[in-house]
């Protein structure tokens, strides 16, 4: 989470400097094609083509922390069903939201 955070700070840094740079130079010094000029020794292509890398190889990585972990219980609204009944057992489905309960009756929140 941290290196996507980096990243993210990396990139908006060099687009800012970037556009800082673009604003101070003349008309006259300006070079026809912008985007063959180097930038910190890399073409601009080639710094796309390594940002999006950077992008899709933490896309990956955030990807597997978003699945559901079992731990986690997910929330219910106001009549919601809460629980499944398992025989003699109740199983919960899900947590109601603060200020209500999960009727061990009717199985759902209220």
């Amino acid at each position: 989470m941290e290196s996507l955070r980096a990243v993210v700070y990396l990139s908006v840094f060099l687009s800012l400097m970037t556009s800082v740079c673009q604003g101070e130079r003349s008309s006259e010094n300006q070079l026809q094609s912008v985007s063959d000029e180097p930038v910190f020794g890399l073409a601009t292509n080639e710094l796309a083509e390594a940002l999006q890398g950077l992008l899709n190889e933490a896309d990956a990585r955030v990807g597997l922390s978003v699945e559901k972990k079992a731990s986690v219980i997910p929330r219910c609204d106001v009549g919601e069903r809460c629980a499944m009944k398992h025989g003699p057992r109740i199983g919960r489905l899900c947590d109601c939201l603060r200020g209500t309960a999960c009727n061990t009756f009717f199985l759902r929140c209220y």
